[in-house]
């Protein structure tokens, strides 16, 4: 029976078609075994692939209001850093961060405050109806269709303090 587990865990086996069950080299008895088929829901929010080694796997790609706003978050991530390498600034740079943008912007930047700031080194993150006023503004589109607005600034160290060094 061992054989028969390894098997139908590596992918070797079979249907033939009589209905014959086979796995690692053993015929299955009625009873030994379950095949199951899954499909996809009808509303589209599946994909089905097939492994090499036999069977499936079924993904639900129904995309949530939380998965898309931080989507949007990652998105914007990723806009401010293309900014903070536009302005030429060192990985370990400090900077200020204005966000602004369409009310689904506003709301992924508001709920995603930490993980866009951590990213991007921001010590000071703001989300305004309108963004400007910054060493690098850029509009940008972030998410399949939304337009979004950062302003970034390096933070200027004073009294002889390393902005680094926090």
């Amino acid at each position: 029976m061992q054989a028969a587990i390894r098997g139908s865990k590596s992918g070797d086996w079979s249907v033939d078609a009589d209905g014959v069950v086979t796995a690692g080299g053993l015929v299955l008895e009625d009873g030994e075994y379950t095949l199951e088929t899954v499909a996809g829901s009808e509303d589209a929010d599946s994909a089905t692939g097939m492994l090499p080694g036999g069977g499936f796997v079924v993904l639900d790609t129904a995309v949530t209001p939380e998965l898309a706003a931080e989507g949007l978050a990652r998105d914007l991530v990723r806009a401010v850093q293309q900014a903070r390498r536009a302005l030429d600034l060192d990985v370990s740079d400090r900077i200020t961060l204005t966000i602004s943008g369409s009310a689904a912007v506003q709301d992924a930047a508001r709920h995603h405050e930490a993980l866009i700031a951590g990213e991007t080194l921001a010590t000071t993150f703001t989300v305004v109806d309108h963004a400007g006023g910054a060493d690098h503004v850029e509009t940008v589109t972030v998410g399949e269709d939304h337009e979004a607005v950062i302003a970034v600034s390096r933070v200027v160290a004073s009294s002889g303090q390393d902005p680094r060094r926090r």
